[in-house]
C-alpha cells in the first residue's frame, strides 16, 4: 500500500477560523496512534477501519521504506533502523491515525496498544516468513510488555488503551479502535498478562 501525504491546511477537518464550529466532536482524537509488537494485527485492523472513518490513515512502515527514513539496515534481523527524527520531520503536524510498531514514539492524543498471546503471535510471525529466532524474540517482547511500557512512559496511563487481539476478528478490533478514537472507551493499562509464556 502507498502512503498518502500528511494532512495539509486544505484538510476539511482543519480551519484557520478560530471562531468557527469544530467539524468533529470534542471527544474525537485528532491524532491517534496504533502500536504493538509486530504480528499483533495493526495493519489488518487499520485497513478494516479505513472503510468506516474519514480520518487519514498513515502506515508508517510503508513511509519509512518509501521515503528512506532510516539510518541503516540490520542484516541480522533483516530490518531497518528507523531515524525517528527524520520521521518526525516527514510527518510534520500530522492528523489522523498513525499505525506502526514505532507509532507510540510520536506525539498523539490517544495511543492504542494491540496485544496478542505470545505463542499465537509467534505462530503468526513464522507463518508470514519470519525466522524462528525473530518470531521468538518478538513473542518474548510481547510477554514482557515492552511496547506497552514504552507507550505508557511516553504518553502516561491516561492516554493508553490496550486491546487484546488474540481471538478477535479484525472487524472487532477495528470497532474497538474506533471507540477509542471517538472517546467511547476508558483508558486501560495492565489488563493483559502474558508473562506465563516466559515460564511455560
Amino acid at each position: 500500500m502507498t502512503e498518502e501525504p500528511p494532512a495539509t491546511d486544505d484538510d476539511p477537518m482543519m480551519t484557520d477560523d478560530a471562531t468557527s464550529e469544530p467539524t468533529v466532536s470534542d471527544d474525537v482524537a485528532e491524532t491517534l496512534v496504533i502500536t504493538g509488537t509486530p504480528g499483533t494485527g495493526k495493519t489488518t485492523a487499520t485497513e478494516q477501519l479505513a472503510a468506516d472513518t474519514d480520518a487519514e490513515i498513515i502506515h508508517l512502515n510503508d513511509a519509512i521504506r518509501e521515503f528512506e527514513l532510516y539510518s541503516e539496515r540490520d542484516a541480522d534481523r533483516d530490518s531497518l533502523i528507523t531515524d525517528l527524527d527524520a520521521v518526525r520531520d516527514h510527518l510534520g503536524e500530522w492528523r489522523g491515525i498513525l499505525e506502526s510498531h514505532l507509532a507510540h514514539h510520536f506525539t498523539a492524543d490517544r495511543v492504542v496498544v494491540l496485544r496478542c498471546e505470545p505463542s499465537v503471535l509467534e505462530d503468526r510471525l513464522r507463518d508470514r516468513g519470519d525466522s524462528d529466532a525473530k518470531a521468538r524474540e518478538n513473542a518474548e517482547s510481547e510477554a514482557l510488555d515492552v511496547v506497552l511500557s514504552e507507550a505508557v512512559e511516553q504518553h502516561g496511563h491516561d492516554a493508553v488503551y490496550e486491546i487484546d487481539t488474540t481471538d478477535r476478528k479484525p472487524s472487532e478490533v477495528a470497532a474497538e479502535i474506533a471507540a477509542v478514537r471517538n472517546g467511547d472507551r476508558e483508558p486501560g493499562v495492565g489488563e493483559v498478562d502474558f508473562t506465563g509464556y516466559l515460564v511455560g
